[in-house]
């Protein structure tokens, strides 16, 4: 049976698809069978993240309504044979899907694949709902600002009313410099408010948005590594953390956050 986690945060534009694409291509890359399911639908961009928009023939809701086989709407990865994409729909009235429906395809990928990765709507509305009806397991994202952790707070009740089995956190978009300088919330403080077992720091990386603007998942250097620690603790329950501040340390790395503060 494959592991069901889902994907959410409450709050928009936390880089959710994002961590969601570069989680399934890491645990691809240690040799599972990943699959990456979208599910929100009429704003869907992950088929967009992974590079593949103009490889999708049939979406969810083909599958949902009969048009063809959960497998007939798969979209293999390009480079990494063992991940597959299923997209959601951008023109479908999505008040008709409910979460029964979801995991009705979730139930036909099930035996197919070691892990299936839920891409959940932003807000807390029914998407989210279908989302996390057919998974055991959530990663929370969110980025270290005050607005981002309230939102992650109100799904985390959310959350208590389904059977997810073990809940994590995924802090994103972490600047070490602002870090190091005070002006973003610490680490510890953001773990403590959530009451979340933390799996990945994921730096702030301007190399994210340009390739999620030509298609693809990550493969900048610092961002790479996070990625691969969020992978390994997720399939092991090892708790190795990327340190965002390491260039921003010593004297050397004083001047370098400070002259990039003044720029």
């Amino acid at each position: 049976m494959a592991r069901k986690i889902v994907l959410t945060s409450g709050k928009g534009g936390v880089g959710k698809t994002t961590v969601c694409a570069n989680l399934g291509a890491n645990l691809a890359k240690l040799g599972f069978r990943v699959v990456l399911l979208d599910v929100d639908i009429g704003l869907n961009n992950l088929d967009v993240v992974m590079g593949v928009e103009n490889q999708v023939v049939f979406d969810i809701t083909d599958v949902i309504m009969g048009r063809c086989r959960a497998r007939q709407a798969l979209v293999q990865d390009r480079n990494i044979p063992s991940l597959y994409v299923m997209p959601s729909s951008h023109s479908y009235n999505k008040s008709r899907i409910l979460g029964e429906h979801i995991k009705t395809v979730v139930d036909c990928l099930d035996k197919s694949f070691d892990y299936i990765l839920i891409d959940c709507p932003a807000g807390v509305e029914a998407g989210f709902h279908r989302a996390v009806f057919s998974a055991n397991e959530a990663i929370i994202v969110v980025t270290p600002h005050l607005s981002s952790i309230r939102d992650a707070d109100k799904v985390l009740g959310l959350l208590s009313e389904y059977d997810i089995q073990s809940k994590g956190l995924v802090i994103n978009r972490m600047r070490g410099d602002l870090l190091l300088n005070g002006e973003l919330m610490n680490i510890e403080s953001i773990v403590r408010s959530l009451n979340l077992p933390l799996l990945a720091v994921i730096p702030e990386d301007d190399a994210i948005g340009t390739s999620c603007s030509v298609g693809g998942y990550m493969n900048s250097v610092d961002s790479a590594r996070a990625f691969t620690l969020l992978s390994e603790n997720v399939h092991n329950g090892s708790k190795k953390i990327f340190d965002c501040t390491y260039k921003y340390r010593g004297l050397m790395g004083y001047f370098k956050r400070n002259i990039k503060k003044k720029v």
